[in-house]
């Protein structure tokens, strides 16, 4: 028996892979600390759920169109101009499952065998397996911790060649919370620009920032962004609605075309009850997202200022979303090694750098409890220590 090529080139989910095995410890009456996976530990707000369970009892069950229902498309489209000042007609979004496929349908969508798609690493892991599913290559830009692991135009450049089709910029960013500015955008944009090369423009964290950090809409900046840009954003992060798989795109239209056409052959539809509990978390009361916020950023300062207290550990300050990248390279081991070592003997559980592309670093969630973040960091300081 012989599988296809697409399927034997895959790696399977690390971040999936570590909080199984925290999970099953857990299950085996174990104390794990868990800072592995991207989820948020807060339940879906209720107006949300009770707009999903409304549409159910009324017998909302039934295939939709392809691409969502036309009010949650509105929604949408009025989201963009509300907060992200981007006029995206409702013909432009096709609501999907999950901000995950969104990235997907768009790679798959434009880009082909010989293509390349620039990709600056640390990266979201599965941002690679997607451009090999799809037949391109991923070219990987390594950015510096003293950049805050940003990339600069001048590595952007230098990574371009005539196969290039795709940059993919995640702002704010997964794993490293790192978020670009406006003139930083701009600049990487203006490169784009000169040899018509499309943006993936992951924004899945855009509710998340810190220090009153803006997040800047790639395709609000200009005319020529907004031609070149693949919008990507959804409901998992900024609502705690991860296992509802709900997410959304928006583009230029014949990219829009070609994206429905995708999914209609795929997947049919969005989960159709789903898709009005996200028409209510668009339309409804916003509070609960800022009381996630602010939670977040609790913890994300006890969990910078402990990491930095820690011998040879540095961190770059996360701006945005809910994770710290920290480099462990001068306490001797590869970033798997790490983490092994550290669920093994300390029971904490965090993601190897090696699956972002970088294996001097771990990625740390603080998508959890105060308390656990504490202990957790107490464990890992102790490990450390016989480093």
């Amino acid at each position: 028996m012989e599988l296809a090529e697409r399927a034997t080139i895959l790696t399977p989910s690390l971040t999936l892979s570590i909080d199984s095995k925290a999970k099953a410890m857990k299950a085996e009456g174990i104390d794990v600390c868990s800072f592995g996976a991207g989820e948020p530990d807060f339940d879906t707000p209720e107006h949300i759920k009770a707009a999903a369970m409304a549409s159910l009892d009324g017998g909302f069950t039934k295939y939709t169109p392809s691409s969502g229902i036309p009010e949650l498309r509105q929604a949408i489209s009025d989201k963009f101009k509300a907060d992200n000042h981007i006029d995206y007609k409702p013909s432009q979004i096709i609501v999907s499952n999950g901000a995950k496929h969104s990235c997907y349908n768009a790679i798959l969508a434009t880009c082909q065998p010989g293509d390349e798609v620039i990709i600056p690493a640390p990266y979201w892991l599965s941002y690679p397996e997607m451009v090999r599913l799809a037949g391109a290559d991923p070219v990987f830009v390594q950015t510096r911790e003293e950049n805050n692991w940003k990339m600069t135009p001048e590595e952007f450049e230098s990574a371009m060649t005539p196969r290039t089709k795709m940059v993919i910029i995640n702002s704010p960013g997964n794993p490293t919370g790192s978020v670009y500015s406006r003139s930083e955008l701009e600049a990487l944009v203006e490169i784009a620009a000169t040899e018509d090369i499309f943006i993936l423009s992951d924004e899945i964290y855009e509710k998340l920032t810190y220090d009153g950090t803006e997040h800047v809409s790639v395709a609000s900046l200009s005319k020529t962004a907004y031609d070149l840009t693949i919008t990507i954003n959804g409901f998992s992060k900024a609502y705690a609605m991860t296992g509802w798989r709900l997410g959304y795109l928006a583009a230029p239209e014949p990219v829009a075309r070609a994206i429905d056409a995708i999914q209609s052959h795929s997947t049919s539809n969005p989960c159709s009850f789903a898709q009005k509990g996200g028409l209510a978390a668009l339309k409804g009361d916003q509070s609960a997202v800022e009381d996630m916020r602010a939670e977040f950023d609790l913890r994300r300062q006890y969990m910078v200022e402990r990491l930095k207290s820690i011998a040879r550990i540095t961190v770059v300050e996360p701006k945005g979303a809910f994770y710290a990248l920290a480099n462990i390279s001068k306490l001797g081991l590869n970033s798997t090694n790490f983490a092994e070592k550290l669920l093994s003997k300390h029971h904490v559980a965090v993601v190897p750098g090696v699956a972002f592309g970088d294996d001097r670093t771990i990625r740390l969630s603080y998508a959890t409890g105060l308390d656990i973040i504490k202990k957790g960091l107490d464990r890992l300081e102790e490990f450390c220590k016989t480093l």
